[in-house]
């Protein structure tokens, strides 16, 4: 989000500097600071404060960058999409097992709850799931019954309890990992879907609109590029109108799993989206390897204070880590590993890894890649003079 603007000045000293003299402009005689006139004027100077910082306010929420809470969502009203996208529980597939082999279907009902090992999160049947004769087991989908991101990251084979026993039915185990939960978008995420949202009044013919619709489908992912491809599978230049690769990248850092590809193929594949003439397909973005290697030295005037610089130290290494993984096609660059580090009141640092690297971001028609990180080593020089 953008900073506060300020439409008028609301700086205490100038404006009180400003009325005084306004005031003695107007009496003909001098305010002194115990002058009974001065305490009324700063009383209403300040009253004049409060309104021009009401006034502030009030224009900052009339401004979709700068605008918060309600005041956000009533602005939504001017883009493509309208509502802030509200909490959704995640999802995976299941598969239920039974015990023999039989001659009719064995009905598992919607509504079926499993659970792990430890029920730390209960999980429900969407629909109706047959077993059909002759198999030993079925798959269908469950979602949680606690919404929001809680869900996500449930490796395959952890949902492994079934909680609602019907004959023949032994076991459980997911065979996806759990993913598109969502908590409610935070302000920043809903204006960055709300400017997005922009590219959606035409069909996904814009890449911008084939991004907006992946990313409407969990505020869990960071990063989408739609790209017209230029090679094929074995490297052999095509011709790539009317194919669309849909390259997703979640705030992990880490490409989208099956769950988040099928639901983002859903979206985007959809009638009242996709153009007639072309054909989706999701793919995997490419991916870079880096690694973090810094060595940071302590001045000596700061020492005593060497706990402090050691957290801010390790928490702009994460900061970094962050930002390199927000997106595709973002080029490893050491230079912001720098200046995060130089602002925790280190002296200096040397930087073995990352070296500067270009990473692809798909306007070329082949696949981008993202940064993956490797291993990270962080030393304390020590101390050091000025």
């Amino acid at each position: 989000m953008s900073e506060f603007y300020e439409f008028v000045s609301a700086d205490t000293s100038s404006l009180i500097a400003e009325k005084i003299k306004e005031y003695e402009g107007l009496t003909g005689r001098a305010v002194n600071a115990a002058d009974p006139d001065r305490l009324f004027l700063v009383w209403a100077i300040n009253a004049l404060l409060i309104e021009r910082q009401l006034l502030n306010y009030t224009g900052n929420q009339n401004i979709p960058s700068r605008a918060s809470g309600e005041n956000l969502d009533a602005l939504a009203e001017l883009f493509y999409t309208h509502e802030r996208p509200k909490a959704r529980p995640a999802e995976c597939t299941i598969r239920f097992y039974i015990t023999v082999t039989r001659s009719a279907r064995i009905l598992i009902p919607a509504g079926t709850r499993v659970t792990d090992g430890g029920q730390t999160l209960y999980w429900e049947t969407l629909e109706d799931i047959y077993v059909e004769p002759g198999n030993l087991y079925a798959d269908g989908k469950v979602i949680c019954q606690t919404t929001g991101a809680v869900g996500n990251g449930w490796g395959a084979g952890t949902i492994d309890t079934v909680v609602d026993l019907y004959s023949y039915v032994d076991r459980c185990e997911n065979t996806t990992e759990s993913a598109l939960g969502a908590d409610d978008a935070d302000d920043e995420e809903f204006y960055e879907l709300l400017r997005s949202s922009m590219d959606a009044f035409s069909t996904a013919g814009p890449s911008g609109a084939y991004e907006y619709h992946a990313k409407a489908v969990s505020s869990d992912i960071a990063d989408v590029k739609a790209v017209q491809p230029k090679i094929d599978g074995e490297g052999n230049p095509i011709d790539g109108a009317g194919l669309v690769e849909l390259y997703v990248l979640m705030a992990d850092g880490t490409p989208a799993d099956a769950t988040v590809k099928e639901a983002v193929l859903e979206a985007c594949n959809a009638e009242d989206v996709r153009p007639l003439t072309d054909s989706v397909s999701m793919k995997d973005p490419e991916a870079a390897t880096y690694n973090i290697n810094v060595t940071f030295y302590i001045p000596r005037p700061s020492s005593q204070m060497g706990a402090q610089i050691v957290e801010k130290v390790t928490a702009a290494v994460n900061e970094y880590i962050r930002w390199q993984q927000e997106k595709l096609g973002r080029d490893i660059n050491p230079s912001k590993l720098y200046e995060l580090l130089m602002a925790t009141g280190v002296k200096r640092i040397t930087v073995s890894s990352p070296s500067f690297t270009v990473l692809r971001d798909g306007s070329n028609g082949l696949p981008p890649q993202y940064a993956a990180l490797g291993t990270v080593t962080v030393t304390n020089g020590g101390v050091e003079d000025e």
